[in-house]
């Protein structure tokens, strides 16, 4: 599973990164988790606000940080 924590490093960012990566362990998944940063490549998501949670190339949120139990649902589903 490939995820992409979308956000220019913000503190929602963050907060969004380390909650991603705390739901990948309680639900014990494969994945790995790449912070991009960059603004024109957050353009190629179309994402018009950050944070933004890509799950295999799909955006599933974007413009706020979800909970842990949401994130477990984006990635489960």
């Amino acid at each position: 599973m490939e995820i992409k924590v979308l956000g220019t490093g913000c503190p929602k960012c963050k907060n969004l990164e380390e909650a991603t990566k705390k739901a990948i362990e309680e639900l014990q998944l494969d994945a790995t988790v790449e912070k991009v940063e960059d603004i024109m490549k957050i353009m190629e998501y179309g994402v018009a606000s950050t944070p933004a949670l890509v799950v295999n190339n799909k955006v599933v949120v974007n413009g706020r940080v979800p909970s842990v139990n949401e994130i477990k649902q984006f990635l489960t589903n």
